[in-house]
């Protein structure tokens, strides 16, 4: 399959999948390819780790884990806990076999970040996270660590997705994105995580309520402290719109403009927001961090630049046509928690 530079669409997914460049024990299954990414699904195997690791150019991963850097082995089987505060490494059902051109890179979905589990794709003779060399042939990990909410996770969990690159990277544009702290009608202008809040189950789509795991914020002068360590999900003053022949990732603005951390899970899907797949008026929600000291939050402060790239090629399905959580999006919480 030649390709032309650019991310591989749903399309040459699907025909990646039937060349074998990506593998799997079990077939794929409805909905996991999506128009510029694939959601890789966990194994039955997950080890809780000391702390996190890279292996570096010379090892595997399973050479790095020894006694040293293992606490206990855990099988996802029937289901297993993920706690607050701890550091996973699962098995990925899916593995590589790239060819030289291309490229893989990985990130947290959109529901994923919205929990504050933050997540690590990793492979063997990685010197990185969440990029995998082109031409790779082998396994892949991901490192799991909840924030915030403890999980419950199972084999077949899909917490991050992957995306191949033909070619070098090519920005074609690159939008700032600033932060919405006016509701209007009395509504909140954000939410920020309640600590010690009960088990989110991973599988159960809309079943949680979400006031037992968070607490609105509202901005009557359109401005929030952020507290040091708290998590908060806010949106973007800004509608956003990605073209269907192109793709787009959230990227930190600049590190020196304040004590927080914008976001997890940053990337946009070729027809997001656009009218014609349903998608007028979509927001960019921000999953932010507090960091070291209070910071004060100003309506309209940029906090991110969404930095867009091309297609390889066109795209069969663009975003939200044949349905999902967040087209059309303000702001909104993560998919396992019931519609306010």
């Amino acid at each position: 399959m030649t390709l032309p530079p650019g991310i591989l669409p749903d399309r040459a997914l699907s025909e990646a999948v039937a060349q074998g460049w990506i593998a799997s024990d079990k077939s794929l299954e409805n909905g996991q390819i999506q128009p510029a990414s694939l959601d890789l699904r966990l194994a039955r195997r997950a080890w809780r780790l000391r702390a996190s690791f890279l292996p570096g150019p010379a090892r595997a991963v399973l050479d790095c884990l020894d006694e040293d850097v293992v606490m206990h082995e855990l099988d996802l089987e029937g289901g297993a806990v993920l706690e607050t505060g701890c550091v996973y490494l699962a098995e990925i059902q899916e593995s590589l076999s790239l060819p030289d051109a291309v490229a893989a890179f990985a990130n947290p979905k959109s529901s994923t970040g919205r929990l504050d589990v933050f997540t690590r794709v990793i492979g063997d003779q990685s010197s990185a996270f969440d990029q995998v060399r082109a031409g790779y042939q082998g396994p892949l990990y991901v490192e799991i660590s909840p924030r915030t909410f403890s999980v419950l996770a199972r084999p077949g969990d899909r917490l991050v997705q992957v995306r191949l690159r033909a070619g070098e990277m090519t920005a074609l544009d690159a939008v700032t994105l600033s932060v919405d702290l006016k509701a209007g009608d009395g509504q909140p202008v954000g939410y920020r995580a309640k600590r010690h809040s009960p088990l989110v189950d991973l599988m159960k789509v809309g079943a949680h309520d979400p006031a037992r795991f968070w607490e609105p914020i509202y901005a009557p002068n359109g401005r929030i402290v952020l507290d040091p360590g708290e998590f908060y999900i806010l949106c973007s003053r800004e509608a956003v719109s990605v073209p269907v022949d192109q793709a787009a990732e959230m990227a930190p603005i600049a590190p020196e403009i304040g004590e927080f951390r914008a976001h997890y899970a940053g990337f946009f899907d070729p027809g997001f927001g656009v009218d014609a797949a349903g998608g007028a008026g979509s927001r960019a929600v921000l999953e932010v961090r507090g960091r070291d000291v209070p910071f004060i939050l100003d309506h309209g402060q940029a906090v991110a630049r969404l930095v867009y790239e091309p297609m390889s090629s066109d795209v069969k399905t663009p975003y939200g046509v044949a349905g999902s959580n967040y087209q059309a999006q303000g702001l909104k919480l993560a998919k396992h928690f019931k519609p306010g």
